[in-house]
This record gives structure tokens, sequence and C-alpha cells, in this order.
């Protein structure tokens, strides 16, 4: 008896215009399904000697203020211009009303959570606190003002904590200055100039943050998972 091969079949559905079934597409990648808790640690970098370019007497760091969120909110992005909130912590290391934006975004189910800490003087020591997150808001941004300045600030933007379908046990990134785009000073005791029409955020990269033609950070952020 003839008993057609695999192949044979193929050229028959191509012949008739039919093509062989596809195999199916790979499912995507799973997420967590449990909330988890994760310590934020910010340590400056920024000394005299790191960036001596009119380094400031006084210098510190505001407290840092931060949320988990998802793709639909963020504290701050490059090119976008800044929030009265961001404007204001940037300009003078206030959390109201940044504060109160997180708190809208959570009532709106685009955070999660509001975490805070106070503020930064001794760079022996760092800034510590605590964020959750979940399967729908598994980022997590964080800003503190650079102080003395007209508006400059450091932080990280919707860092992803979910990894290959779990949460990273840890994660670190060294942080640039910012220009939140509210004042036109340019250097840490300049007098307050506010910018109107605001400009988008940007890196700042001037001689105060760059050094050799190298910019330098300012920070590192740290986040450690707790465990469950």
């Amino acid at each position: 008896m003839f008993r057609p091969s695999l192949m044979s079949l193929v050229l028959v559905l191509v012949a008739c215009g039919k093509e062989a079934p596809k195999p199916a597409a790979a499912p995507p990648s799973a997420v967590p399904m449990t909330p988890a808790e994760y310590t934020v640690i910010i340590k400056s970098t920024w000394t005299k000697k790191s960036h001596p370019f009119e380094y400031p007497s006084g210098a510190h760091f505001s407290g840092m203020i931060g949320a988990s969120h998802n793709a639909r909110y963020s504290i701050f992005a490059v090119g976008r211009r800044p929030t009265p909130g961001l404007e204001r912590h940037s300009e003078e290391g206030k959390h109201s009303p940044l504060d109160t934006e997180i708190r809208t975004a959570i009532d709106e189910g685009n955070a999660l959570m509001l975490f805070e800490s106070g503020g930064l003087k001794n760079w022996k020591d760092s800034m510590v606190a605590t964020v959750r997150v979940d399967p729908a808001h598994p980022l997590v941004s964080v800003v503190n003002m650079v102080a003395p300045s007209p508006d400059w600030f450091t932080g990280a933007a919707s860092v992803d904590l979910a990894e290959n379908g779990s949460w990273v046990q840890r994660k670190m990134l060294t942080l640039p200055a910012y220009d939140s785009g509210g004042d036109d000073g340019r250097t840490y005791n300049a007098k307050d100039r506010d910018t109107n029409p605001k400009k988008p955020v940007s890196r700042a990269a001037d001689r105060h943050f760059v050094v050799r033609g190298k910019v330098k950070p300012v920070a590192t952020v740290t986040f450690v998972k707790k465990p469950s």
C-alpha cells in the first residue's frame, strides 16, 4: 500500500494554495504573581574631589520622594516639562505638591505607594526608605534635590524591578544630575530666575557635573528585595 511521506503532503498543500501549519507562538514570559518589598538606598557620590568646579559649602541632598507605579505614570522624564511638584522639589527640596501628585496617581490606579525620607548632609550616611511593588505596578521612580542649586536634582525614572518573570534581588544604578527646566540659574547659589514657559527636563551638562568631558554621577540608588 502506498503511504505518502510528510514531504509529499506539504507539497500537495502548497500546490493547493495552502501553507503548512505554523508552530504555535511561544507564550509571553510570566510576570511576578505576588507583591514584593524593597529597601531603597541613596548614597551620594557628589564631593568636592569628584566635582571640584564651584563645589558649594553646605552641600546636601533633600529627602528622597518616590513612588511605585505602572507605565502610565512617572515622576519625571528627560524631554518632558516638569510638573509643579517636581519643579518645587528641585528648587526648594519640598515634597509638596509632588506628594499630592503621587497620591492622585494612586487614586487613579496608576501608582501603588508613595515613599520618602529625610535629607542627607553627611556623605558617610545614606538615605533609606521602603517601597512596595506588585504585578500591576512594577516600576519605581525616585528624586531628590541637589542642594544648594537653582533647580537641579538627581533620581531614577521608571526602574523596572521585574525581570524574566521574577522580582530582581538587587539592582543598583548610578545617577546623574538633572535640570528640571524651572529656573534659569547657572550656579549653585544663583538668585531665583524663574523660567516661563518651563523647559523640558534635561541632564545637567555644564562644568559642575562634567569633568574632563565625562558626566560625573552624583549618587547611586540601590534596590534590595526584602525576604518574603
